[in-house]
């Protein structure tokens, strides 16, 4: 029998868990936990909505390089028939105002493709977008007659458009991260596909 005074073994209060500290432990492990899991979700969506909006972006970049150069040909095409028939090269039924109506009707639409490209594109692509301009509006000056220049002029404005067009090419891929070039080595620089004339002073300007 114990001492007087003295409790024994089983008749001290034993805990039935964990004690104060080991449970602080415990709820602060289960806390950041949550917040791991929770930070961990977070990042995962805010990394899965910005990689949505960058597509989203690039491809409503596709769109307006895709529509710049389509609007930056058609520009050249109207101006075509203009020079022509100034010039004399080719025979049309089509007044020169219509002609000339048809052509402004391309730069307003190449004005408002650019304008596209100068909120959404890099700026590589921009800068060479710029430089293509020039080579538009010098074709567009010589075709309305507001700059003199001969046929082989007008045949390098259109071969320095070209260059410039594939330049722009170049820079919307690297621009969009698009793999590959369009020139270089692999892509040797090609002229104008311009047919043999038929006289003096006919066959296309262009090569259409």
């Amino acid at each position: 029998m114990p001492a007087c005074g003295v409790p024994s073994a089983e008749l001290r209060p034993r805990g039935d868990g964990l004690g104060t500290g080991e449970q602080l432990v415990t709820i602060a492990a289960v806390l950041v936990g949550a917040l791991t899991t929770h930070a961990t979700n977070y990042l995962m969506e805010r990394s899965r909505n910005r990689n949505q909006l960058l597509t989203r972006w690039d491809d409503k970049k596709v769109d307006a390089y895709g529509e710049y150069v389509d609007a930056a040909k058609l520009r050249i095409a109207a101006s075509v028939p203009l020079y022509e028939a100034r010039e004399g090269l080719r025979e049309t039924h089509r007044p020169e105002e219509d002609l000339r109506d048809d052509l402004a009707q391309a730069s307003l639409r190449w004005g408002a493709a650019f304008e596209r490209v100068m909120l959404l594109g890099g700026d590589d692509a921009i800068e060479s977008g710029h430089e293509l301009n020039v080579v538009l509006a010098e074709i567009d000056w010589q075709a309305t007659g507001r700059v003199d220049g001969s046929l082989e002029e007008w045949r390098e404005r259109h071969r320095a458009a070209f260059r410039a067009i594939n330049a722009f090419h170049e820079a919307a891929r690297a621009d969009l991260g698009i793999r590959g070039r369009v020139t270089g080595e692999k892509h040797p620089e090609r002229d104008l596909l311009v047919p043999p004339a038929r006289g003096s002073s006919t066959g296309s300007p262009t090569g259409d």
